[in-house]
C-alpha cells in the first residue's frame, strides 16, 4: 500500500508538472500570436542583460586566466631544464660550480612559489565569483516560469469576470427541457446550483491568481535587489584580481632578475679566469657571390685591354642605369665573342657597364659593378649568357623603384637600417668593413640570384651622407653581425 500510495504521489506530480508545461506552453503562443497581453519589466531586462554580460566576461577571464597558468607551468619546466643543463656543461674544476647549482635550485623555488601564488590569489577567487551565477541564473530562469503563471491565471480570472454576465443570464432562464422535463418545485434548486458552481470557478481562478502573483512578486523583489548589486560589485572584483596578478609578478620579476644577477657575476668570473678562450662571433661562409667575383677578376686581368682604351665612368646614382635588373636568358649564345675579348654587341636596353665589363674591362677595386655576374657568366661557355635592363628611372628628381622611392636623403631601393652589434673586417673587395655601433642602409641586390644566406646588401649611413655614390660605398655583410633598428 505504501509503495501504491508513492507512486500515486509521483504519478500526481508528473501529471501536475504536464498541465503546468501545457498551460505555459498555450499562453506563450497566445502572447505571440498577440491574443494574449504580456507582463514586461525593462528594469528587469536590463538587470538579465547585465548579468548575462558580466557572466560572459567573467567566463573569458577565467579561461585566459588558466591559459596563463599553464603557460606559466611551461616556462617553470623549459627554465628548470635549461637550469638542468647548465648544471651538467659546467664542469667541476671551473670556479663558481656550487654558486650556479644554489641560482638553480632558487630559481626553481621561485617559479613554485609564483605558480602556487596565482593560483590561491587567482584562479580560486575567480571559481568563487563564477560559483554564484549558475544559481542566480537558475532562478531567473524560474522567475520566467512563474510570470507565465502568474499572466496565464490573470487572463484565466478576466475570462470568468468577462463572461459572469452571460452565465447569469443563462442561469436566469432555464433550457426549455428542464422546464418540460423538471417539475415546477426543483427549477429553483437547479438554478441555485449552477449559480453556486459558477462562483466556485471563480474563487478557485481568483485564488490561483493570487498564489501565482506572490511566487512570482517574492521572486522578482528578490532578483530586483541581487542583480544590481551583482553588477556593481564587479569593479571590485577585476580591480582586486588584476592587482593581484600584477602585484606577484611584479615581485617575481624582481627576486629573478636577482637570481639572474648573480648567475650572470658567476659567469663573469668564469669568463675572467679562461678569457684566453672567448667565443668569437663569426660570419656565415660565402660561396656563390665569392666565386663569381674572383671568376670576374681572373678573366679581366687575362683580357686587360691597352691603357688607352679607357672605359666610361659608371653612370651617377639616379640615372636610369644607375640601378640595373640582371635577367637571366637561358637561350645559350655563342662563347666566341667573350673568350676571343671581342666586344659584345649591345642591345636597346643594355646599359654600357654591362657590355663593356663582358668585353674585358676591369671594375674599380672595392665597387660591386652592375655587370659583374653578367660579364662572369658569359665568360664561361657552361653559363647562360644574361641580359641586363634597368629597372629604375629618374622622374623630377626623385628615384622611382624600391621602398626608398621619392626620398632623396636615402640610396635607391633602401629597405631598412640595422646596426653593427661586433666589429668585421672584410675579406673581400666587395664586402663593408664594420665597427660596432655602425649604421648600415640595407638595399636589394641587384640580382637577387647573387646573395647568399645570411648576406645583406648595404651602404653605411656615414659614407651615403659623405659621398652620396652608391656604386662606391655599397657592400656585402654578414646579417648576425648586425641587429635591426628601423
Amino acid at each position: 500500500m505504501a509503495e501504491m500510495g508513492s507512486k500515486g504521489v509521483t504519478a500526481g506530480k508528473i501529471a501536475s508538472n504536464v498541465q503546468k508545461k501545457l498551460t505555459r506552453a498555450q499562453e506563450k503562443v497566445l502572447q505571440k500570436l498577440g491574443k494574449a497581453d504580456e507582463t514586461k519589466d525593462e528594469q528587469f531586462e536590463q538587470c538579465v542583460q547585465n548579468f548575462n554580460k558580466q557572466l560572459t566576461e567573467g567566463t573569458r577571464l577565467q579561461k585566459d586566466l588558466r591559459t596563463y597558468l599553464a603557460s606559466v607551468k611551461a616556462m617553470h619546466e623549459a627554465s628548470k631544464k635549461l637550469n638542468e643543463c647548465l648544471q651538467e656543461v659546467y664542469e667541476p674544476d671551473w670556479p663558481g660550480r656550487d654558486e650556479a647549482n644554489k641560482i638553480a635550485e632558487n630559481n626553481d623555488l621561485l617559479w613554485l612559489d609564483y605558480h602556487q601564488k596565482l593560483v590561491d590569489q587567482a584562479l580560486l577567487t575567480m571559481d568563487t565569483y563564477l560559483g554564484q551565477f549558475p544559481d542566480i541564473k537558475s532562478r531567473i530562469a524560474k522567475r520566467g516560469r512563474k510570470l507565465v503563471d502568474y499572466d496565464s491565471a490573470r487572463h484565466h480570472y478576466e475570462s470568468l469576470q468577462t463572461a459572469k454576465k452571460k452565465d447569469e443570464a443563462k442561469i436566469a432562464k432555464p433550457v426549455s427541457l428542464l422546464e418540460k422535463a423538471a417539475p415546477q418545485w426543483c427549477q429553483g434548486k437547479l438554478q441555485a446550483h449552477l449559480v453556486a458552481q459558477t462562483n466556485l470557478l471563480r474563487n478557485q481562478a481568483e485564488e490561483e491568481l493570487i498564489k501565482a502573483q506572490k511566487v512570482f512578486e517574492e521572486m522578482n523583489v528578490d532578483l530586483q535587489e541581487e542583480l544590481p548589486s551583482l553588477w556593481n560589485s564587479r569593479v571590485g572584483f577585476y580591480v582586486n584580481t588584476f592587482q593581484s596578478i600584477a602585484g606577484l609578478e611584479e615581485n617575481f620579476h624582481k627576486e629573478m632578475s636577482k637570481l639572474n644577477e648573480s648567475l650572470n657575476d658567476v659567469l663573469v668570473s668564469l669568463e675572467k679566469q679562461h678569457g684566453s678562450n672567448t667565443f668569437t662571433v663569426k660570419a656565415q661562409p660565402r660561396k656563390k657571390t665569392k666565386l663569381l667575383s674572383r671568376l670576374l677578376r681572373k678573366k679581366n686581368s687575362d683580357n686587360a685591354p691597352a691603357k688607352g682604351n679607357k672605359s666610361p665612368s659608371p653612370p651617377p646614382d639616379g640615372s636610369p642605369a644607375a640601378t640595373p635588373e640582371i635577367r637571366v636568358n637561358h637561350e645559350p649564345e655563342p662563347p666566341s665573342s667573350a673568350t676571343t675579348g671581342a666586344t659584345l654587341p649591345k642591345s636597346p636596353s643594355q646599359p654600357a657597364e654591362a657590355s663593356e665589363v663582358a668585353g674585358g674591362t676591369q671594375p674599380a677595386a672595392g665597387a660591386q659593378e652592375p655587370g659583374e655576374t653578367a660579364a662572369s657568366e658569359a665568360a664561361s661557355s657552361s653559363l647562360p649568357a644574361v641580359v641586363v635592363e634597368t629597372f629604375s628611372a629618374t622622374v623630377n628628381g626623385t628615384v622611382e623603384g624600391g621602398s626608398g622611392a621619392g626620398r632623396l636623403d636615402l640610396p635607391p631601393g633602401f629597405m631598412f637600417k640595422v646596426q653593427a652589434q661586433h666589429d668585421y673586417v672584410a675579406t673581400d673587395t666587395d664586402e663593408l668593413q664594420l665597427k660596432a655601433g655602425d649604421v648600415v642602409l640595407v638595399i636589394p641586390f641587384q640580382n637577387p640570384e647573387e646573395q647568399d644566406e645570411g648576406w645583406l646588401m648595404g651602404v653605411k649611413e656615414s659614407d651615403w651622407n659623405q659621398h652620396k655614390e652608391l656604386e662606391k660605398c655599397r657592400g656585402v655583410f654578414p646579417e648576425n653581425f648586425t641587429e635591426r633598428v628601423q
